[in-house]
C-alpha cells in the first residue's frame, strides 16, 4: 500500500505543481522577511530617525565603535565631544519621540495586513487566484522600493509608507496563497505542500536575520538596502506567476469552465485521468449552488458554519499566541546570561533550527496527521515553557539554570515547528468548501497575531508561566475539536463537521428525553 501510495505521489507531483507552489509560497517568504527585517538594523536606523528629525546635529551625534547607533560615546574618548548643553532639552524628549516613530514603523505592518486582510475573498474571487496575485504584487514592489530609497528623502515617512502599503500586500498575500496551494494539490500531497507556507516564512526570518549582519547589510551605509530587499522576490514571483496555471478548482466552480479546469488539472497532474478530481469539483459545486452566498456574520451565526469557524479560529489563536514571538524576545538575552561571546549568532542558531525541523515537518504531515502533529507540538510547547519558566526564574539563584533556559529555547521552537506553527496555515483552507473560504477574512491568518499585547514587559520571566496555560487550554480543544483532515476531501472534511452536528442534537434530544421520563 505504501509503495502504491508513493507511486500515486510521485505522480501527482509534477514540474508544473512543482513550479505553481513555489512561485505561490514566494509571497510568504517576503511576509517572514518582512517580519524580521526590520529589527537587527533598529539602532542605525533610530539614529538616522534623530539626524532626520533634527533632534541632536549629526555632527555630535556620534554611536558606537562604528559611529552607528547614535548614542554619545564617554566624555574624554579619541574623536569625539560630550553632549552639548545646548541640546539637554531635545535628549531628554528625543527617546520619546524615536520610540514613537520606531513603534509606528514596526506595527503599521501589521496594520496594513488587517486592513487588506477583509478584502481576500473579494480579490480571489473577481480576479483569479494567479491574477490577484500578480496584482498584489504591484503592492509590494511599491512599498520596497519606498524602503530602499529612504535616504534620499524623510527617511521615517518612507519607512512607515513602505511598511504600511507592504503589510497591504502581505494580507491579501497570506489568504491567496493558502486558498491557491490548496486547490491546485492533490489530496495525498495538500499537507505536505501546505507546510511550505511556514517554511517560506522561517526561511524569509532566517534571511533576514543573516543579511541584517552589521558586517553584510546591517549597517549605516546599506539598511534602506536591507528593508527594501524582498522586493526581489516579488519581481521573481511576478515574472513566474505568468507561467502558472490557474486553479481548476476556481475555474470550475466559480467560472463554470469545465475544459479549461480539466486543461490545467492535466497540466498540474500529467498522465493522471482528471475524472475523479473533477466529479469531486461538480459535488462541490452543486452543493455551492445551493447555498447563499455567506457573509461574515452568517460565519459565525450559521449552526452549518460555527464550528468549523471555531476550529479555525482556535487554531490561529493557539499559532499566534503561544509564545513563539516571546522566544525570540528573550532568546538573546537568555544567550547572553549563559555567556555566549556573540549571542547574536545565537539566535540566528535558533533560526537555522526553526528552518530545519518546518523542513522535517514537511514529511512528517502527511504521515503522521495533522491532529497528531499539532496536538505533540502544543504539548511538547507546554513542557518547554514551563522549564522556560523555572529557568528564568531561578536564574539570578543558580547559573547552570541558563543552560536549562537555552535547551528550552531549542526545544519550544522545535515543537513549535513540527505542528502549530505549519498547520494552521494550511488547514484553515481544507475546514472550508469554495462557498465560505474567499468570504473568510485573512484575520483568520495574519490579522489575530502580530499586535500582541507585549506581556513579557509586564511579567518579566512569569510570562512563560502565562503562556504554558494557555497551552494547555489550547491542547485540551484540539484534543476535543479539531478533526483529523487527512488524505480528506473537502467535501468529506465538511461531512466531519454535519455528524458532529448531529450527534450533538441527537445527545442532547436523549437529554432531553431522559429528563421528560423523570418528570
Amino acid at each position: 500500500v505504501d509503495e502504491k501510495r508513493k507511486m500515486q505521489t510521485e505522480k501527482h507531483l509534477t514540474g508544473t505543481l512543482v513550479l505553481s507552489v513555489f512561485t505561490a509560497v514566494l509571497g510568504f517568504f517576503q511576509y517572514g522577511y518582512s517580519l524580521g527585517v526590520i529589527n537587527a538594523p533598529q539602532k542605525v536606523i533610530e539614529a538616522h530617525y534623530g539626524r532626520v528629525l533634527g533632534i541632536v546635529s549629526p555632527d555630535r551625534y556620534a554611536a558606537n565603535a562604528s559611529g552607528e547607533d547614535g548614542t554619545f560615546l564617554q566624555a574624554g574618548t579619541e574623536g569625539t565631544l560630550p553632549p552639548p548643553a545646548d541640546i539637554n532639552e531635545d535628549l531628554t524628549t528625543s527617546p520619546h519621540i524615536l520610540t514613537m516613530y520606531w513603534s509606528l514603523s514596526v506595527s503599521v505592518f501589521a496594520i496594513g495586513g488587517m486592513v487588506s486582510s477583509f478584502t481576500v475573498g473579494w480579490i480571489g474571487d473577481r480576479l483569479g487566484r494567479v491574477k490577484a496575485m500578480l496584482v498584489v504584487n504591484v503592492l509590494s514592489i511599491a512599498g520596497n522600493l519606498l524602503m530602499g530609497l529612504a535616504k534620499f528623502g524623510p527617511s521615517h515617512i518612507l519607512i512607515i509608507s513602505g511598511r504600511a502599503v507592504t503589510g497591504l500586500y502581505c494580507g491579501l498575500s497570506s489568504g491567496l496563497v493558502p486558498m491557491y496551494v490548496s486547490e491546485v494539490s492533490p489530496t495525498a500531497l495538500r499537507g505536505a505542500l501546505g507546510t511550505l507556507h511556514q517554511l517560506a516564512i522561517v526561511t524569509g526570518i532566517l534571511f533576514s536575520q543573516i543579511l541584517g549582519l552589521d558586517f553584510l547589510l546591517g549597517n549605516d551605509e546599506m539598511w534602506p538596502l536591507l528593508l527594501g530587499l524582498s522586493g526581489v522576490a516579488a519581481l521573481l514571483q511576478f515574472f513566474l506567476l505568468l507561467l502558472c496555471p490557474e486553479s481548476p478548482r476556481y475555474l470550475y466552480i466559480k467560472l463554470g469552465k469545465v475544459e479549461e479546469a480539466k486543461k490545467n488539472l492535466k497540466r498540474l497532474r500529467g498522465n493522471c485521468d482528471p475524472m475523479k478530481e473533477i466529479e469531486e469539483m461538480e459535488k462541490e459545486k452543486q452543493e455551492a449552488a445551493s447555498e447563499k452566498k455567506v457573509s461574515i456574520r452568517q460565519l459565525f451565526t450559521s449552526s452549518k458554519y460555527r464550528q468549523a469557524v471555531i476550529v479555525a479560529l482556535m487554531v490561529q489563536i493557539s499559532q499566534q499566541f503561544s509564545g513563539i514571538n516571546a522566544i525570540f524576545y528573550y532568546s538573546t538575552n537568555i544567550f547572553e546570561r549563559a555567556g555566549v561571546d556573540q549571542p547574536v549568532y545565537a539566535t540566528i542558531g535558533v533560526g537555522v533550527v526553526n528552518t530545519v525541523f518546518t523542513v522535517i515537518s514537511v514529511f512528517l504531515v502527511e504521515k503522521a496527521g495533522r491532529r497528531s502533529l499539532f496536538l505533540a507540538g502544543l504539548m511538547g510547547m507546554l513542557v518547554s515553557a514551563v522549564a522556560m519558566t523555572v529557568g528564568l526564574v531561578l536564574l539570578s539563584k543558580f547559573a547552570w539554570m541558563s543552560y536549562v533556559s537555552m535547551v528550552a529555547i531549542f526545544l519550544f521552537v522545535i515543537f513549535f515547528e513540527v505542528g502549530p506553527g505549519p498547520i494552521p496555515w494550511f488547514i484553515v483552507a481544507e475546514l472550508f468548501s469554495q462557498g465560505p473560504t474567499p468570504s473568510m477574512p485573512e484575520m483568520l491568518m495574519v490579522g489575530l497575531p502580530v499586535l500582541t499585547f507585549p506581556l513579557q514587559d509586564l511579567c518579566g520571566p512569569y510570562v512563560f508561566a502565562i503562556f504554558a496555560g494557555l497551552l494547555l487550554i489550547f491542547f485540551l480543544f484540539a484534543h476535543f475539536k479539531v478533526p483529523e483532515t487527512k488524505g480528506k476531501s473537502f467535501e468529506e472534511i465538511a461531512a466531519v463537521f454535519r455528524r458532529k452536528k448531529l450527534s450533538a442534537k441527537a445527545m442532547t434530544e436523549l437529554q432531553d428525553l431522559r429528563r421528560g421520563e423523570e418528570a
